[in-house]
Parts: structure tokens; C-alpha cells; sequence
């Protein structure tokens, strides 16, 4: 216990190693908020629930060290530097979970049936409409697609017309609809049971 107390009161302690916790700290809670944040405007409750109690739990912890360590300006440096480099590590972590689903509207003056038919054949719901904008008719191509496909759909979109005029937006929440296959491991759980439920509902 001795020891362990000469190393807490110890200046490497205080000036280096408190700094580094901090800063670490802050790093983690500071994503879980960002996190949380996207979860609840995508209508996420448990989950965003679920983050907060940790975020607020490891805020608390840095912020002690803080309140205890008035006179060390390191602390409050590795306190803002965490903040900073959590709201940038946050949205990282977001950005390759792509959690959630889009609205993708394209907008077509030309013959729309190629476009139509590789969206179809890779996989996603196409739904076309006619229209009429400034300069005449137009066709309306909506597509709703999981996060994680929408590099593949702008890359179907921009081979089939690459001065394709089109929109993105967040879906708060979205039932049923048509989306591409995932590729699931070779030794996937309940692998028979899903493939049921797949056959069940036309999937």
C-alpha cells in the first residue's frame, strides 16, 4: 500500500501518467455522447440509454481528477484535448458501424430502365415516378438502403449516369422494404432458422 501511495503522489504520477488517464477518459466518454446522440435521432432508446450511463459514469470519474488537481493546467489541457479528440473519434466509430437506413432519391432526365435494373439486380427496392422540374419531365427513382450499402448504390448511380442529380437523407426508422443480401460466415447461428424466415416472407 506504501508504495502504491509514493507512486500516486509521485510528480511523474501527477504531471504525466493523471494527464494521460484523463485525456483517455475524456476520449471515451465524449464518443459514447456522440454515439448516443446519432442513436437517439435515429430513434434508438435502449441503446442510447444503454451509452449514456457509461458516458456519465467515466465523465464523473475525469472530472474528479480535475476538481482534485486544481493547480495542474496539464490536466485541464489533457481534459479539453480528450473533449476535442472524442467528438472526432465518435463520429469514426459511427461512420464504420453505419447504423441506420437512407432515403435516396435520383433524378433522371434521360431513359431511367438501365438504372433501374442494376439497382434491381444488386439487390435494392427501386421505386420510379414521373415528375415535372424547370426544364420539363423528369423521372423520380426512390431507393431506401442499409448505411452500409450506400457506396455501392452511388457507385450503380454514377456508372449508369454520372451526371446524375441525387439526394441522400437519414430514415428515422423504416418496415419491411427490399435490401441486399449480407454475406454471413461460414458457421452462422440459428443459420436454418433465419433461412426460414427469409423464405417466409419472400426475402
Amino acid at each position: 500500500m506504501e508504495f502504491i501511495q509514493q507512486i500516486l503522489n509521485s510528480s511523474i504520477f501527477s504531471w504525466v501518467v493523471l494527464p494521460i488517464l484523463i485525456f483517455m477518459a475524456r476520449i471515451c466518454d465524449v464518443s459514447l455522447g456522440t454515439l448516443r446522440i446519432i442513436f437517439i435521432s435515429r430513434g434508438k432508446k435502449l441503446l442510447a440509454s444503454l451509452l449514456g450511463f457509461f458516458e456519465v459514469s467515466i465523465w464523473l470519474l475525469a472530472i474528479s481528477q480535475i476538481m482534485q488537481n486544481l493547480d495542474n493546467f496539464i490536466c485541464f489541457l489533457a481534459y479539453a484535448g480528450g473533449y476535442a479528440m472524442g467528438n472526432y473519434v465518435g463520429i469514426l466509430l459511427e461512420e464504420k458501424l453505419a447504423i441506420g437506413t437512407l432515403i435516396v432519391r435520383i433524378f433522371l432526365i434521360d431513359n431511367e430502365t438501365s438504372m433501374k435494373k442494376e439497382l434491381s439486380e444488386a439487390g435494392f427496392g427501386v421505386t420510379c415516378i414521373d415528375a415535372h422540374g424547370m426544364n420539363g419531365d423528369v423521372k423520380i427513382i426512390y431507393t431506401v438502403i442499409k448505411r452500409k450499402s450506400l457506396d455501392k448504390a452511388i457507385k450503380i448511380i454514377e456508372k449508369c449516369q454520372s451526371n446524375a442529380f441525387y439526394s441522400i437523407e437519414d430514415a428515422k426508422s423504416v418496415k419491411q422494404g427490399i435490401f441486399p443480401s449480407e454475406k454471413r460466415p461460414i458457421f452462422y447461428p440459428f443459420q436454418a432458422i433465419r433461412e426460414k424466415h427469409y423464405t417466409k416472407h419472400g426475402r
